[in-house]
């Protein structure tokens, strides 16, 4: 729900109001680790009140949300005084205003001393959705730790951060030759992705509620009586500034400063980039913006700072803010809004899946109605209720879901939500299998099950059947023409025309594509057919090995064990899909119509010893590809034996790049020695195996600049 309408209100009335829920929000936010607005929506009321400070002639008022930082100090920690002040920075949203942002530094700076040809060399770094902290060394050894607050006064919290296994506890004296007695280094200490899920499983184990997102967690963590829960919730930790107020660590520049923290033992972000062409700003910006969801930690966007110390200087702050450094924020993929109802889905397994139905809300790049809450222990755990102000989430292209309730916002008269005990599609009592999370209702003729199975049967991922969506399906179920996958080939123009909203042509069409997926290969129609267990990776996986449904419905569990990839529950699980009478004569029907029994020439010889084989070689696939979707491409790897992983590690033999490949994946596979090929190579690789691929020298793969992988080369 969007907290920053612009009401019919006097302006001081309306100053009055934003600074007391900015002030609110700030005290929530820093203080207690509870946020009560979106950042979108507290960078947009700060904002408003900025400009309506300026209008008013209130903008040098001190008291302001606009010129102060953080919030003052719990009083749960010692106070620490900061020997400078921990300052915020400037936020920009556009690249109109990143431009004026630079207009604004460079023109400051003209006229005020030499500088290189191009004009000021910038430093480009993520910013990382953290927790800043200050550490003090001692003659190389840490001393204390202390937390943002006001700016001026942080909280001590030196106990826990000894406890953080990424913070150096001594440094590297011999790196840093004749450094100062003291030495201040500041940093964000952050939750990766993997240990807030670790941390939220266990919280579930022990019928504890979860948190709400890794920045809050962080947080909370590094905010604990006990040091001991500290260490175990496993916090990070990124350095990026040395404070040298008085010179005396003889550095030059920012770029500089990073590398001897490096060097001291501080871990720095890889992804650092010196550049002097705004342009190349921008362009990192954009690449990160689509690449932040690679990344095993949250970043809301990036940061921008004058590189040389000395121009820094020459430039100087406000009272909040360095005028030499801007935050440009990526768009919000978490908004707030109400949550009017939780209502439950049932899918094409039985599974009956609680989600929210929200006020729309715009977030991630798109509208959000409606967001999944996964199973009833989640929504207890979440204790996400009907007419809750809710967080919701949307990173890239994932469903959308709930991150958790603003409990500021909840009336005294909320209830908990009860899971419903019967089928919301045909009344069946809802089961819940020992040891499992999920609700499933039984009834196999259940219309949502028929008709999701069908959906899922026809979807891009199977059988790829075009204008067989939801609604289409409902149609067929309704008027009693298809109750499974088989009944799809017996329909004709003739009767599919005769449906309501189903004009001759397009009945004409969505019959020829129906018939053209009789050719699907078997993995698509594995996909389809709703197996338990059975993804995308399985069902290519088995289908490498029997490549007609004819011959695996009959294959044994031992069989299938022995492949590469198939564990005992997928087995069984396919073993008893086969077995069952009513599946046996889907099967049936769906081979008479030469369903799952199509086999390409190639794929043929391939099968009979005659191809390459790609037997326990890893590959990543990144990229836009031209020849292939990148589908494929990793079936084309597994078809061959080989395996396909969505991320680079150790492990990997070979990352296959097209165009816009991923940075973060050539990053990774550059530090690890990972070959690189290129879409030519990559078919070639195809084609004559692998056998001297160890030796060769793949070259520069197409879509990756040397420019980017000297940048790279030069992060490390």
């Amino acid at each position: 729900m969007s907290n920053v309408p612009v009401p019919d209100q006097e302006p001081l009335k309306r100053i009055a109001e934003l600074r007391s829920r900015l002030r609110d929000a700030s005290d929530a936010y820093y203080g207690q680790d509870s946020p009560i607005l979106s950042d979108a929506d507290y960078d947009a009321m700060l904002r408003e009140l900025a400009a309506l400070e300026v209008d008013q002639n209130l903008a040098s008022d001190p008291t302001s949300p606009t010129t102060t930082i953080g919030a003052e100090p719990s009083g749960r920690f010692p106070a620490v005084r900061h020997s400078r002040p921990m300052m915020s920075l400037d936020n920009v949203f556009s690249p109109d205003e990143l431009d004026r942002w630079f207009d604004r530094v460079e023109g400051s700076l003209e006229g005020t001393g030499p500088l290189q040809d191009g004009g000021p060399w910038y430093v480009f770094e993520l910013k990382i959705d953290g927790l800043a902290i200050s550490l003090r060394y001692d003659h190389g050894t840490l001393v204390g730790a202390a937390t943002r607050g006001n700016g001026l006064v942080g909280e001590d919290v030196t106990a826990n951060v000894i406890e953080i296994d990424a913070i150096p506890k001594a440094l590297n004296r011999e790196f840093g030759g004749s450094l100062p007695p003291t030495l201040e280094v500041r940093g964000e200490i952050y939750m990766s992705h993997s240990a807030f899920s670790d941390l939220n499983e266990r919280q579930g184990r022990q019928g504890l509620p979860v948190f709400a997102n890794p920045r809050n967690s962080a947080a909370g963590s590094l905010r604990q009586k006990d040091p001991t829960v500290t260490k175990e919730r496993q916090l990070s930790f990124w350095a990026y500034q040395l404070v040298d107020d008085e010179g005396v660590v003889p550095l030059s520049t920012h770029y500089e400063a990073l590398a001897l923290l490096r060097g001291l033992g501080f871990p720095v972000n890889e992804h650092v980039v010196r550049f002097q062409m705004r342009s190349e700003a921008r362009r990192l910006l954009d690449v990160w913006e689509h690449e932040r969801h690679n990344l095993d930690y949250d970043i809301d966007g990036g940061v921008i700072k004058v590189d040389e110390l000395e121009l820094r200087r020459q430039l100087g702050s406000t009272t909040r803010a360095p005028r030499w450094a801007i935050a440009y924020k990526f768009p919000p993929e978490e908004q707030q809004t109400l949550l009017r109802e939780i209502l439950v889905s049932v899918g094409r397994t039985g599974r009956a899946t609680p989600f929210a139905v929200l006020d729309p809300v715009f977030v991630g790049g798109s509208t959000v109605s409606m967001a999944t809450l996964h199973n009833e222990d989640q929504v207890r755990l979440k204790d996400v209720r009907p007419g809750d102000v809710v967080i919701v989430r949307k990173a890239g292209d994932v469903i959308p879901e709930i991150v958790g309730p603003v409990l500021h916002y909840r009336q005294d008269s909320s209830r908990p939500w009860s899971f419903p005990t019967t089928c919301p599609s045909c009344s069946t009592k809802l089961e819940r299998i020992e040891g499992e999370s999920d609700f499933r209702c039984p009834n196999r003729n259940c219309p949502a099950q028929v008709v999701q199975r069908i959906v899922q049967y026809g979807s891009r991922s199977a059988l790829d059947i075009e204008g067989l969506g939801e609604q289409r399906v409902e149609q067929l179920v309704e008027a009693n023409l298809v109750r499974d996958p088989a009944d799809l080939y017996d329909l004709t123009v003739e009767v599919v025309s005769g449906l309501e909203r189903f004009g001759a042509l397009s009945a004409e069409q969505l019959v020829m594509e129906i018939s053209r997926s009789r050719t699907r290969p078997l993995d698509r129609v594995l996909t389809g057919l709703s197996i338990r267990h059975v993804g995308a990776v399985a069902a290519a996986t088995l289908a490498s090995r029997f490549p007609r449904l004819s011959e695996i419905r009959y294959v044994d569990e031992e069989s299938l064990l022995a492949l590469d990839g198939i564990g005992e529950t997928i087995a069984r699980s396919v073993r008893e899909y086969f077995n069952d009478p009513t599946n046996r004569g889907l099967i049936d029907r769906l081979i008479d119509h030469g369903v799952g029994e199509y086999v390409e020439e190639s794929e043929e010889a391939f099968n009979s010893g005659v191809g390459v084989d790609l037997t326990g070689v890893t590959f990543v696939v990144t990229g836009v590809l031209e020849s292939m979707s990148r589908d494929e491409a990793q079936r084309e790897i597994r078809r061959r034996g080989g395996k396909v992983t969505s991320s680079v590690s150790a492990k990997t033999k070979f990352v296959v790049a097209g165009q816009e490949p991923g940075v973060s994946k050539i990053s990774k596979a550059e530090s690890l020695s990972v070959s690189i090929l290129d879409e030519t190579q990559f078919l070639e690789l195809l084609r004559v195996g692998v056998t001297l691929a160890p030796d060769r020298d793949f070259g520069e793969p197409e879509g990756v600049s040397t420019k980017s992988r000297e940048q790279s080369a030069g992060q490390r």
